[in-house]
């Protein structure tokens, strides 16, 4: 019903930049609420930032709010992920998450990306 195809990971030194891309497809696009999420070695999946497709509304997690920017191509069915100033600490698996008509403060996602890996050395 929802395909979730997200990419952009690589590796990068400490404060360098990456931007994830999320491609979603299938029906009632419009209805879905964006996000991302990830999961570092030896710890729960966390939340990480959430968008309607307008833009008008998004959330972060405290620990990436004035580093990582969450936007949408609504046209091209796209949200991108800008991650600046990245720390060791932001090493994890990146996943694309999708919820039907939910919210940005309390998602709970109904669909996944197969994730794309995020690896900052020091």
């Amino acid at each position: 019903q929802v395909q979730l195809v997200d990419s952009g990971g690589g590796v990068v030194h400490t404060g360098g930049s990456l931007r994830l891309s999320c491609v979603a497809s299938g029906r009632a696009i419009d209805d879905l609420t964006m996000a991302w999420f990830r999961q570092a070695p030896g710890k729960e999946r966390e939340f990480v930032a959430s968008t309607t497709w307008s833009g008008q509304r998004t959330d972060y997690t405290n620990s990436v709010r004035f580093r990582f920017t969450i936007s949408t191509d609504k046209a091209r069915s796209t949200v991108y992920l800008q991650m600046n100033d990245l720390k060791p600490e932001d090493t994890a698996v990146y996943y694309c998450a999708a919820q039907r008509l939910g919210s940005v403060y309390n998602l709970r996602p109904n669909y996944w990306g197969q994730g794309t890996q995020v690896t900052v050395s020091s």
